[in-house]
């Protein structure tokens, strides 16, 4: 099992254990201790990036994909072990996966009995993901599963919400550190993410005036596609 990804601010290419390359729009990664008190907040930073993602329909099976994937690492490699949380969306699937570096243990699938306590993790996770798997690379291991994405969202600039594209305009404009909606960030980044904005718009309205368009008939037409959607979004 091998993985090979390039990593930019909002893009990873890699393949999966099959051979299919796996190529994301957007990438999110937050490094962690493994351990118990850790959960609540990582579960919480994950429903922040799927909500700005536009995808509040995995919420509940993707937090729980994180708990079972950290309590597998508490579990057999141990408390406070260095991990990071990668999650990444493509066309048709969110991928979550821990990163730890423990080579030698492997999740394994158990079926587990009715009346057992343990041993369900896994099985829990193939229950509500499309696949799992394990990938392992240098001297780590990557244990991802992946939920499927509603049809309704697979386009990459038609179906994904108007603020994952603006995150992809931030990221070029302002480069990692301008990535919105990351949990406590700082006001080093807000203010980069705010001048990005800013450059966006002056570069919009560069082009108005440099293609004859009236900027402010732009602006105004912006404004009420904007307080349309929102309204038929918050009624």
């Amino acid at each position: 099992m091998s993985l090979c990804a390039n990593r930019g601010a909002s893009q990873e290419v890699g393949y999966d254990v099959d051979g299919s390359r796996w190529i994301s729009t957007r990438l999110w990664s937050l490094p962690f201790l493994a351990e118990a008190e850790q959960v609540p907040s990582l579960r919480r930073a994950l429903r922040t990036h799927l909500e700005c993602w536009g995808l509040q329909e995995l919420r509940d099976a993707a937090e729980l994909c994180v708990s079972e994937f950290v309590a597998n690492v508490i579990k057999h490699v141990g408390p406070g072990t260095p991990s990071t949380l990668v999650v990444s969306l493509n066309s048709t699937h969110l991928r979550i996966a821990v990163h730890d570096p423990d080579l030698r243990t492997l999740p394994t699938l158990v079926r587990a009995g009715v009346e057992a306590e343990e041993g369900r993790g896994m099985a829990l996770i193939e229950a509500v993901s499309d696949r799992w798997g394990v990938d392992l690379s240098g001297d780590r291991k990557a244990t991802w599963c992946e939920l499927r994405v509603s049809a309704a969202r697979t386009g990459r600039h038609s179906g994904l919400p108007r603020l994952a594209r603006a995150a992809d305009l931030l990221s070029l404009y302002g480069g990692e550190a301008s990535s919105p909606l990351g949990p406590g960030q700082s006001p080093l980044g807000t203010a980069v993410a705010q001048n990005a904005a800013i450059d966006i718009i002056t570069d919009l309205l560069y082009w108005c005036r440099a293609y004859g368009r009236n900027a402010d008939d732009v602006l105004d037409q912006a404004q009420a596609h904007f307080e349309a959607e929102t309204e038929a979004r918050f009624p």
